[in-house]
């Protein structure tokens, strides 16, 4: 095992020993001491590809609402129109400054009538938490924010499924895409939701984290499901067009730059936090565009290279970029300024323009 020299103070999840165990190089992402990957990120994107990848995602944040005032005051303090939303179902969403920056983007899951998850990045879960407690004053609902209590084990890949029906009774092949149900997982009580951050079809599952080790070593046992890291996380989410709170979202991003305009329900009755601002930019074209980059050569570009025209004048600037193992070419994500064609432009690596081509999002979808 190597680990970040400079991670002393991050958090441990309830897997920490576990990836010691298996030789991770551990680094501190969002305050947390993750592994990176395990042998070759390569390999453990490949194997989400075509077989079962693990992940630990115990880094995530779960926040609960309850009362009977929860999907109102959500409502309120989301752009999406949660309150409507059926038991068992999940919801991609965002929280929002009230200019229409992003402050985070969310999934919200609805347990019971009067029960609700709001899942949130690692790093924005306390900016998510104080926002929540601040934003529902006034409503029946109350707010806590359990992420120490759980910890999140995703399991993703073509064989998911199959894999996760030896190990519970739950109906997850009648799982619908972006539901959740409770159920029990190697004897352990769970939540299993029918999302994933990685373009494949997949599980994520929420247990007790004491029951995190027990669990992993479960799923981990069966042969072909190989533990997967950060860096094998991140080109899977890349090709698949998902953005990542930091680099393609950011509290200066508007959702409608981001192509992500949809999330926004302008049209719920209710006088959300950051409507006027967002309802203004709806009526005007964004200034920049997220588009996909694809390299002509074999340099990739990476977060924060320029994007430059044939004749060297910036226009954009790179959000993400890797090596995509599925492609075999080098991808990347990157906002152009408004009006840029996407013909004879490149990335400048390191002083030197690399051509590119301007594709749609997203690089790859699963048949």
């Amino acid at each position: 095992m190597s680990a970040d020299p400079t991670a002393k103070n991050a958090k441990q999840t309830p897997l920490h020993d576990v990836h010691q165990d298996l030789g991770a190089n551990l680094v501190d992402f969002a305050g947390y001491l993750m592994p990176l990957r395990y042998k070759s990120e390569t390999a453990e994107h490949e194997a989400v590809r075509t077989g079962a990848g693990l992940f630990d995602l115990s880094h995530m944040g779960e926040i609960f609402l309850s009362g009977p005032g929860a999907g109102a005051a959500l409502d309120f303090a989301l752009v999406g129109n949660l309150s409507p939303m059926p038991v068992g179902k999940a919801r991609y969403t965002m929280i929002c400054a009230p200019d229409g920056g992003v402050l985070d983007d969310l999934i919200v899951y609805r347990l019971e009538n009067e029960t609700w998850m709001v899942v949130a990045n690692a790093a924005n879960a306390a900016v998510v938490r104080d926002a929540l407690t601040d934003r529902v004053a006034g409503f029946e609902a109350e707010v806590e924010d359990r992420s120490d209590a759980y910890a999140l084990i995703a399991l993703q890949g073509p064989r998911a499924q199959q894999i996760l029906e030896g190990f519970t009774d739950a109906p997850v092949a009648g799982l619908k895409y972006y539901a959740i149900l409770a159920g029990r997982v190697a004897g352990l009580d769970a939540l299993i939701a029918r999302t994933g951050y990685t373009g494949e079809d997949g599980f994520e599952v929420f247990v007790a984290a004491s029951d995190a080790v027990a669990l992993w070593r479960a799923l981990a046992g069966v042969e072909g499901v190989v533990p997967a890291g950060l860096a094998a996380r991140d080109s899977l989410r890349l090709e698949a067009g998902m953005p990542l709170y930091g680099n393609e979202l950011t509290a200066e991003t508007s959702p409608f730059e981001a192509g992500l305009g949809r999330v926004v329900k302008l049209d719920k009755a209710v006088d959300f936090v950051g409507k006027a601002a967002l309802a203004e930019q709806a009526k005007t074209p964004p200034g920049r565009r997220l588009v996909g980059l694809v390299a002509r050569g074999r340099r990739a570009p990476r977060k924060g290279y320029q994007v430059v025209t044939s004749g060297g004048t910036p226009c954009g600037v790179v959000t993400s970029g890797a090596p995509s193992p599925t492609l075999g070419k080098p991808i990347a994500m990157a906002y152009l300024d408004s009006g840029v064609e996407g013909t004879d432009l490149a990335v400048d690596v390191r002083g030197r323009p690399e051509p590119v081509d301007v594709v749609d999002l997203p690089f790859y979808k699963r048949s």
